[in-house]
């Protein structure tokens, strides 16, 4: 897929999000004069699925000179084990050091997402993953979180600007406010039928004002063919989705003649009831995972240094010197 777009903000750049420490460092350094090229390692203690690499490139194609630096990582989406070097910067201090803080916090949270979504869709056993957690994260990182979820092996997400930087399309549907302004769901299916292009899934809300499976057969009846799929929100607060409704709901549209319309499982998932709808063979044809992705904590990355004008160095417990990592290519 072609390089994400990704936004690097002027309060990045200036360092305004950065630890005041580092502001403070660089400026000592600065004013004594000493600016060597050191060889910086980033690595986490947990595995998972090594995410932000693109969007750290985009910060770093911003501020490295490419005359005397290297950049070497693992690939987005790769597989990362507990302490194992994810990415190596080669460059002057001054250059890149002020940025370790948004190197870090980029690393730790896009890799927990993916992790989160990697699992998420193990558990589901090839049913299609969708995230559609960015109700729960501050908009600002919402789109980024949706990429992760992405690269960790979701199908697509609920907003416009991850699924862009995906490189997919995103999946959403009426919400259930709108059926209840519009005082049914038909009627606000209707509308999304009558003024959506027709490439966007007809893909409807139940048990928004009545049963799932009265909504469901209402449904199918007035949009016949034009109806792709119904969702069942798991969020429900009263007993939720389970594997027994969906099979139900299932039953019963198939009986009616409706074989064609899907069934969505979204909302309040993770892997232990994503692993029980497949455990249960209920019949979903795909699930929307909400919190339990954008909720995910990160996995923590740290930096240190390595090189200090091509001779080792190493803080009190590590070794000194680059870490051999065959694994890492040339990404800058």
């Amino acid at each position: 897929m072609p390089e994400p777009d990704f936004e690097v903000r002027p309060s990045l750049l200036v360092g305004d999000t950065a630890d005041i420490s580092l502001h403070r460092g660089i400026t000592a350094l600065r004013n004594e004069g000493v600016n060597p090229v050191v060889a910086m390692e980033f690595s986490s203690t947990q595995g998972g699925v090594f995410c932000g690499i693109r969007e750290v490139k985009a910060l770093l194609g911003r501020v490295l000179s490419e005359s005397n630096s290297e950049v070497w990582a693992l690939g987005e989406g790769a597989a990362v084990a507990p302490g194992e070097v994810a990415l190596r910067i080669t460059a002057s201090y001054g250059s890149f050091g002020l940025y370790e803080t948004a190197i870090c916090g980029t690393l730790s949270h896009c890799t927990g997402w993916a992790t989160a979504g990697r699992r998420c869709v193990e558990a589901a056993g090839g049913i299609p993953v969708i995230s559609v957690g960015a109700r729960y994260v501050h908009p600002n990182v919402a789109a980024v979180m949706d990429y992760a979820a992405v690269m960790g092996g979701c199908v697509s997400c609920s907003t416009t600007l991850g699924a862009k930087l995906a490189g997919t399309t995103p999946v959403g549907t009426i919400s259930p406010n709108v059926a209840l302004i519009m005082g049914d769901v038909k009627r606000a299916m209707q509308a999304f039928d009558k003024h959506m292009p027709t490439e966007v899934s007809r893909v409807a809300p139940v048990n928004v004002m009545r049963d799932e499976n009265e909504e469901s057969l209402d449904l199918a009846k007035t949009l016949r063919q034009h109806l792709r799929g119904v969702i069942l929100d798991a969020f429900q607060s009263r007993g939720g989705v389970s594997p027994e409704l969906v099979k139900e709901v299932r039953a019963r549209l198939d009986l009616a003649g409706f074989s064609h319309v899907e069934i969505f499982v979204i909302g309040n998932l993770d892997v232990e009831l994503i692993g029980e709808f497949v455990k249960e063979g209920a019949p979903v044809n795909a699930f929307g995972v909400g919190s339990y992705i954008s909720a995910a904590p990160p996995h923590e990355f740290n930096a240190d240094i390595r090189e200090i004008g091509g001779k080792p160095v190493a803080r009190r417990g590590r070794i000194p010197g680059v870490t051999p990592s065959p694994r890492l290519v040339e990404v800058m």
